[in-house]
């Protein structure tokens, strides 16, 4: 199996750390600098991925176009003291997915402008997803009009690259998995692992698309293939990796030089599943919900040692400040979450898609995260009390690991997970 380490960070030395590794999805400041802790603690390079619905030339849902969010990672790095050489920044789904309305023409020429932001910003690692169908377009497209739009895209990162003088090319993933990002919206109980032709298939007509627009050079960094190991997780439950269901997809490597697997939506995965992952050559390991469910919960654990510690009328009251903007503001949870009003009110919190992260910039929401934090650094948590809200981080206090600082406690337990990825990636 080819290092993707190397291939990504012409890194050797990392390289030889390293089977595998693991892609943070999510812009959340407090997530990104956890997972540059991780990285300096391991001294790895880290991969940090926005998608095409956070970041594209009109803002997204973030309001930051790619230079914004480059900008935005580097201050980040550089407040940790992680080396902006040690990042490796990626594109998730770019093409056409936030145009699908449109004709498809329209939509793809979207997509173009949109390719050639990322790349101009100095992202490096470009996942083309051309899957979608736009207006006008058949229910599902054939490989053929995937792979054609597909290898387009890269024409105009190819061009983007030449005309920046960028020295270090675009590497590349093809291919998409099913369901959709961010976890199913329907409940699940397994998930249909890619045909190993199939597969062989996406591969083999990508190859012939890159050929046919002269993108020879190009494909020789095309270094990863979107696939579904059977991995997946909807509002309550999670469906874990079976290695012996994937055996014979993880056997078509041998038939791929020079390209890995890809997996989406890995969060929540047990620590032997992710490992196992990364030894049967699913070596970029996708997470985006699962570090922010952990943010989440440690946020909520302080709002509830805040009600020990702090007078009623100075509290944040963070949990309802953020239960009352969602039930104004519906628009991110309210398609996806069914059900009646008691069961929606759990998965407003506790659902495992995490729709509450679309929610932790809103203006009343980070005000009041921000009275939570000065609050509890004006008072001293106990160790007891960390026992009963955050037991993993009491440990840490009594090893003399972490104070008990907000954010310190906030960081560690966001690296509960991020600390599981890199084990499972660790040679």
């Amino acid at each position: 199996m080819t290092n993707v380490v190397s291939r990504l960070f012409g890194d050797e030395r990392a390289a030889q750390k390293l089977r595998g590794i693991y892609s943070i999805c999510s812009a959340h400041p407090w997530v990104l600098g956890a997972a540059m802790k991780q990285a300096l603690d391991d001294d790895t390079p880290l991969l940090v991925e926005s998608t095409s619905n956070q970041v594209d030339q009109f803002g997204g849902y973030t309001g930051m176009k790619p230079a914004d969010f480059v900008r935005f990672v580097h201050l980040i790095a550089d407040r940790v003291g992680l080396p902006r050489e040690r990042l490796i920044l990626g594109g998730d789904h770019l093409g056409p997915n936030a145009w699908r309305s449109m004709p498809a023409e329209e939509a793809m020429e979207r997509a173009e402008a949109l390719i050639d932001a990322y790349v101009a910003a100095g992202f490096t690692k470009i996942h083309l997803d051309t899957s979608m169908s736009c207006a006008g377009d058949p229910e599902r497209l054939t490989d053929d009009i995937v792979a054609e739009r597909a290898s387009r895209l890269c024409a105009i990162a190819e061009a983007t690259a030449g005309r920046e003088g960028k020295a270090e090319k675009p590497v590349y993933i093809i291919g998409t998995e099913v369901p959709v990002p961010g976890g199913a919206a329907e409940e699940l109980d397994t998930v249909e692992v890619t045909n190993p032709d199939a597969a062989l298939d996406t591969v083999a007509v990508h190859r012939n698309a890159w050929r046919d627009r002269g993108l020879d050079a190009a494909w020789q960094r095309v270094i990863a293939l979107v696939v579904q190991p059977g991995v997946e997780f909807d509002h309550t439950k999670v469906v874990d990796y079976k290695p012996e269901l994937a055996a014979k997809l993880s056997n078509v490597l041998d038939q791929l030089p020079g390209i890995v697997f890809e997996a989406h939506s890995t969060d929540y995965q047990k620590p032997e599943s992710l490992a196992a992952l990364v030894r049967d050559g699913f070596a970029i390991l996708k997470v985006g919900p699962g570090v922010t469910f952990a943010l989440r919960e440690a946020l909520y654990a302080l709002s509830d040692i805040e009600v020990e510690l702090v007078a009623a009328d100075a509290r944040s009251n963070l949990r309802e400040v953020v239960e009352k903007v969602m039930l104004s503001k519906p628009g991110n949870w309210e398609k996806y979450y069914h059900g009646d009003e008691p069961e929606k009110r759990l998965l407003r919190t506790y659902s495992y898609s995490d729709r509450v992260r679309y929610y932790w910039a809103d203006r009343e929401i980070d005000a009041a995260a921000q009275k939570l934090i000065k609050n509890l650094t004006d008072v001293t948590i106990s160790e007891n009390l960390l026992s009963r809200y955050l037991p993993e981080q009491y440990w840490q206090l009594r090893r003399g690991l972490i104070d008990a600082s907000p954010m310190n406690l906030i960081q560690s337990k966001i690296r509960e997970v991020i600390g599981v990825y890199a084990a499972a990636c660790a040679a």
